[in-house]
């Protein structure tokens, strides 16, 4: 479904990605790890549009896309969350997500862009009426939120990026669900950033590690956990939890 090949982003003479070349097959949910700095959000905004890779190729679906701006991307089918929600406070939920609907699909009937709106919010759990505001959303609803506008663009791929940031135990645990369940629904690919190692490493189907922009270790949670380089990148408690929630899966 996504192959990515040689990419490479620079910021002047900061090189934040580096030859870096991976494949997502369809269906499949990849985990992308590292350490603050690693690379991981500046992949997501190459994949996205919202950055112009410096070199290498971005092919969905058989489609070159690097360098695309951000509309053309999400109406192939490529849609995203951001780690910290940004909504329309003063537009209601459902509006929220009516807008990205209209984002990412372009031009459809009002009746069209209402239902692919409820049908986002409902799920995610939230409601899908058309007045509740977005005051009073906790951190859990606000990431529900994020979601539930990425999934109204209809998308093939979805970027998730740090879905369980800000979340306690629980919320995290329903969040990961939330994920299965959606892949196993709609049946679309996720490639999921995250810091929340013990959680990610129990919902993913593979792991990619970047540290320093490059690409260090990729395979099975469990064959990622063990790989020294990644044990050298995530030493002490950071370890110990890839390594426990690997050897937990299933």
């Amino acid at each position: 479904m996504l192959e990515v090949s040689g990419l490479v982003k620079r910021f002047g003479g900061f090189t934040a990605v580096n030859n870096v070349s991976f494949a997502v097959e369809q269906g499949e949910i990849l985990g992308l790890i590292g350490p603050n700095g690693s690379g991981k959000s500046t992949i997501f905004n190459m994949l996205s549009g919202t950055l112009a890779p410096t070199a290498g190729s971005i092919r969905f679906q058989g489609q070159e896309i690097a360098g695309r701006p951000p509309h053309r991307i999400t109406n192939s089918g490529i849609g995203r969350t951001f780690q910290i929600p940004r909504p329309f406070h003063r537009l209601s939920l459902f509006d929220n997500v009516a807008l990205a609907v209209y984002y990412g699909l372009g031009r459809l009937s009002r009746t069209q862009a209402f239902a692919a709106a409820e049908r986002a919010l409902a799920l995610v759990g939230l409601p899908a009426d058309q007045t509740t505001a977005v005051a009073g959303l906790g951190a859990a609803g606000l990431k529900k939120l994020e979601l539930a506008k990425a999934l109204a663009t209809a998308p093939r791929l979805l970027l998730a990026d740090e879905s369980l940031g800000g979340l306690d135990e629980a919320e995290m645990e329903q969040a990961a669900d939330m994920l299965r369940r959606i892949r196993a629904e709609l049946r679309i690919t996720i490639i999921w950033v995250e810091h929340i190692m013990g959680v990610l490493m129990r919902v993913v189907d593979r792991v990619m590690v970047l540290d320093h922009g490059e690409r260090i270790a990729e395979g099975l949670p469990s064959a990622v956990a063990a790989d020294p380089r990644v044990i050298e990148v995530y030493l002490g408690t950071d370890a110990d939890a890839v390594q426990a929630a690997a050897a937990g899966r299933g």
